[in-house]
């Protein structure tokens, strides 16, 4: 296996600091450099007559300074989203969405938890790639949809309370590995299945690859709800949508139906999978499908009949083996699909492949950029930003100049930075809508290696922030910040786009509010149901008593109007503890299985009598 200590640098268009040097050498260097950095008071690399360059200047966030946007990055295998300031690089928040987490109680109120078993019950979760809403190709602050590739899932995230709401494990999918919006409205949140399986999956054809087939996923943003699949040779990988409201984008590997290594990649080419959406909806009006697992399934194999027409409803377009991302230019032009295995990227015109018979005439570009390209960014300014893995870089490439370059020998790239180490994913400022910012971009690295303190032998990963807003100055290095395993992709969006809420709106929950003047005890055939407010110091009821085998369940408010003013209500000893934010209404159902008595305490810091802030729990022995 090749490895990054492997390959020398390449002098021609890198620092000529580090043009001379092998790579682990210049792993040293760099180190060196962020040394020096430090001790001048900055995180950024320093200009040549030892100044802090504009651009980290740029990216310091003074204490009690607001970032200018938010960025939401994957979890991985924390199941979760975690929520940055740029330029700061500073963690905002954790946002659970897979799995439980205490300090929010999610998973432990009776609403989350019955979500997250709505959803398959699954105990942990890999979230990748999260996407924003938009509005007319721009974000508009609504939601945040993220995918869990483990076990074929769709989130969606409320942005007004930066808290999930609701889930749905997608039916006929093996691992939901892409994630991302129909545009320019968000009609659909897709879900790129993966994993190719029998269809359906009950134990028929069990040995029988050939037979088997992935899927795409075509969710309704508001209900949640699966609307249609559609069926496709091969696995799937990352998708895209156009910007116009027709096209859908999928890269694909194992265009050979295998099931090992050696037969996934007997083939020399592989397809980027091109889903013409209107087609697909008229084929489900029309009834051309079969239902599968309760959504109708339509056929977009290579040889179906909806594919034998003037029209098909999936065109596939051969690309390099093993496509990895692809991703829509900014005015909608393009489709950008990266080589991964090929050093090239293959640029496809949109508008073309809606007027040629052959979809491989759309292709008008195939640009060399480096060895191992992953994914791909936007500024805005015509330029795109691609991760090479092998070679621990960024490259900045000219989009029309390498779709006008007569042969390989005009080359588009305009520049190369290094990064530390092996990029997958990258995103740039609102990279994803019509109007990029072209300021800052993020590379999420997949290794790190010697660039923090040693914390064993599971390293944290690398997220570093890089300025691209000059291009006469040329891409800096700005900020590394560690991030817990595993990172994907993320998304960038303007901080005036995105109102958060101080405070709930009991209007938004089902629960009753509940204040002073109703809190009550209702017991009834073995059920006790407690309804009762927190607020400063106290609870509603100083003791409540139950019998033991009672199913209890509390309905607890938070009263308070001040922001950032949070309560709990936990009881370790039937694990329990929710949140409550201001206005904020909670339910959780225990059953009261062991006489005794049981602390009820509340688990956020809230005055200077918080620890007197407690009630008890009277299990009475049962007669």
């Amino acid at each position: 296996m090749t490895t990054i200590e492997d390959h020398a640098t390449d002098g021609d268009d890198r620092d000529p600091l580090f043009a001379r040097i092998p790579r682990r050498d210049f792993m040293k260097a760099g180190a060196a450099v962020g040394a020096v950095g430090s001790l001048a008071g900055c995180t950024g690399l320093l200009s040549d007559d030892g100044q802090v360059s504009a651009a980290d200047a740029d990216a310091s966030v003074p204490p009690g300074e607001h970032d200018d946007y938010y960025a939401f990055l994957s979890g991985g295998h924390s199941g979760e989203i975690r929520v940055y300031g740029i330029p700061s690089m500073r963690q905002l928040i954790r946002i659970p969405v897979f799995g439980r987490e205490s300090a929010r109680g999610y998973g432990y109120d009776d609403r989350s938890s019955q979500m997250l078993e709505d959803a398959g019950g699954y105990s942990w979760g890999d979230a990748h790639h999260p996407r924003v809403s938009q509005t007319d190709n721009d974000y508009d602050g609504r939601w945040a949809f993220v995918n869990d590739k483990a076990n074929g899932r769709m989130a969606r995230i409320d942005l007004k309370y930066f808290e999930t709401d609701a889930i749905v494990d997608v039916p006929n999918q093996q691992g939901t590995h892409g994630a991302c919006c129909m545009l320019p409205d968000t009609k659909y949140v897709f879900g790129v299945g993966e994993f190719r399986v029998p269809m359906p999956n009950d134990g028929r054809e069990l040995d029988d690859p050939d037979s088997y087939t992935s899927t795409i996923a075509a969710i309704d943003p508001e209900s949640m709800n699966v609307e249609w699949e559609v069926l496709v040779d091969g696995n799937m990988d990352n998708g895209d949508g156009g910007k116009e409201g027709r096209w859908f984008f999928a890269t694909g590997y194992n265009s050979e139906n295998g099931v090992t290594e050696s037969e996934m990649s007997s083939s020399e080419t592989d397809w980027v999978k091109a889903f013409d959406v209107p087609a697909i909806e008229e084929a489900v009006e029309a009834g051309e499908y079969e239902e599968v697992g309760g959504v109708p399934l339509v056929d977009g194999t290579r040889d179906s009949s909806l594919n034998g027409g003037d029209r098909p409803i999936v065109r596939y377009i051969d690309v390099a083996k093993s496509p990895h991302g692809v991703s829509v230019t900014p005015d909608g032009k393009y489709a950008i699909a990266s080589g991964k295995l090929d050093p090239t990227c293959s640029v496809i015109d949109i508008e073309a492949l809606a007027e040629t018979n052959d979809p491989n005439e759309a292709i008008v570009g195939r640009p060399s950029l480096g060895m191992g390209p992953l994914h791909t960014a936007y500024d805005g300014r015509g330029h795109a930003y691609t991760t090479l893995f092998i070679d621990s870089q960024v490259v900045k490439w000219d989009i029309e100049a390498a779709v006008e370059a007569a042969d390989e020998s005009e080359d588009p790239v305009v520049e190369k930075i290094d990064v530390h180490y092996n990029p997958g994913h990258l995103i740039a400022a609102e990279s994803y809508t019509a109007e990029p910012q072209g300021d800052w971009l993020v590379a999420l690295n997949k290794l790190s290696k010697d660039r923090f303190l040693n914390v064993g032998p599971m390293k944290p990963e690398n997220d570093q922030l890089i300025y691209i807003g000059d291009d006469d100055a040329g891409m800096e290095l700005v900020k590394d910040t560690p991030a817990y395993a595993e990172p994907h992709d993320a998304s960038i969006v303007s901080a005036d786009k995105i109102q958060p809420a101080d405070i709930y709106d009991p209007e938004d929950y089902d629960e009753e509010f509940v204040d002073h003047d109703d809190s009550d005890i209702v017991r009834e055939d073995g059920r006790v149901h407690v309804k009762m407010y927190s607020q400063r110091n106290e609870f509603g009821f100083q003791d409540v008593t139950v019998q033991e085998g009672d199913e209890v369940t509390f309905t607890v408010t938070n009263i308070e109007t001040t922001p950032d003013l949070l309560h709990s209500l936990a009881i370790p000893e039937h694990d329990v503890n929710i949140k409550l934010a201001p206005q904020e209404t909670r339910e959780v159902t225990f059953t009261a299985d062991e006489p005794g008595v049981y602390w009820m305490y509340c688990a956020f810091f809230c005055s200077a009598l918080h620890l007197e802030m407690r009630s008890r729990l009277l299990v009475e022995p049962a007669e």
